[in-house]
């Protein structure tokens, strides 16, 4: 259960059903000491060495590897990656900003351009052809670098490499803000950056009219053989402080008991932004990465009026034929009686405004 990108590193995997430890439902022990709260811009913190004790299930053992290697189901059969040309790509302008309108923009996987509140925002921004361990994009960036209006702000949701870029980042003036979760900022400052916010989960920063606020996902982090679950994971939800907009991104996550949680701590999301792809097989990644049917069931947890799917259609990073994702979150979306226009399934390199 994990992006091939970290097992090819020599990453360990993520959890999995079926081991000791927390089940899928059950409240981590991190949630009883995060502290919550506005925290002030480019912050000192201190951290634990560890955040394991925010897993929601335990991180799977040498069995787990080996049926894996047994059934050697990494990537999807030739039959589907056949819809590999119809992935869907159609990239345009960005529309304009204006005050009191939210903008968003796939750029692909989960690489969002967001305009709110004033600001340029940009989600775990991946704009390299190929990350550490994984085969190339299956589909080109959706926007342009040269074509971004300035960025003011960069949010990372955890550090594996297909939504940590270093690269990518090394794009950016060192002056632009990162809002990271905890324990991630020596990593930023390292490379230069001098604006860096690290945030534990529930707590909040802001900058403009915008408020960021550091929510939880039921996933891992992992970047080195040496650093399993030494910095935090999770997602996002953007506030127009003046508008009283609010999107909500999702970062990596599975299937759990947080976006309950979020949508009561988070009233009245307009967009959530929800990982849709890299589930298959499905007892390897069911922990870790929500498969469509899940996505949509978040979406109604959360309690969000609109649903914008990711995370899928641009890096091969699991067994499921490459369209199935987009196919089944429609249908998944039509099964729950949910108005289309409210599933906004967009091609890569497509906006839409609210």
């Amino acid at each position: 259960m994990r992006d091939q990108t970290e097992h090819r590193a020599g990453a360990s995997a993520p959890p999995r059903p079926g081991g000791p430890g927390p089940s899928r439902g059950a409240r981590p022990s991190g949630e009883a000491r995060a502290p919550g709260g506005v925290r002030a811009l480019g912050e000192v913190r201190r951290w634990p060495r560890s955040f394991a004790d925010r897993l929601t299930t335990p991180l799977p053992g040498l069995r787990a590897f080996a049926r894996l290697a047994r059934e050697g189901a990494l990537r999807p059969r030739p039959e589907g990656l056949r819809g590999i040309p119809d992935l869907p790509y159609e990239p345009g302008p960005l529309p304009a900003a204006a005050p009191g309108t939210v903008a968003v923009t796939w750029a692909g996987h989960a690489s969002w351009v967001l305009r709110l509140g004033g600001l340029t925002v940009l989600t775990d921004p991946v704009w390299s052809r190929r990350i550490l361990g994984t085969p190339a994009r299956l589909t080109p960036v959706g926007v342009r670098w040269e074509d971004l209006p300035p960025v003011d702000a960069v949010v990372i949701s955890h550090n594996h490499y297909d939504h940590l870029d270093a690269a990518t980042l090394k794009r950016l003036p060192r002056h632009t803000a990162l809002f990271v979760p905890a324990g991630l900022a020596r990593w930023c400052r390292r490379r230069g950056f001098t604006r860096v916010t690290e945030l534990d989960w529930w707590e909040s920063v802001e900058l403009g009219g915008v408020r960021f606020d550091f929510v939880p996902a039921h996933h891992w982090s992992k970047r080195s053989l040496l650093d399993t679950c030494r910095t935090l994971w999770g997602g996002w939800v953007l506030t127009d402080l003046a508008a009283g907009k609010k999107v909500y991104f999702a970062g990596d996550t599975g299937y759990g008991h947080w976006f309950g949680e979020i949508g009561r701590r988070h009233p009245g999301i307009d967009l959530a932004l929800l990982p849709i792809g890299a589930y298959a097989p499905r007892w390897w990644l069911r922990d870790v990465h929500a498969d469509p049917e899940e996505a949509v069931r978040a979406c109604l947890d959360l309690g969000a009026r609109r649903m914008a799917p990711m995370h899928w259609a641009t890096f091969v990073l699991s067994a499921e034929p490459v369209l199935e994702p987009l196919l089944r979150a429609r249908t998944a979306w039509s099964r729950a009686a949910l108005p289309r226009e409210d599933l906004w399934d967009l091609p890569i390199g497509s906006s839409r405004s609210f």
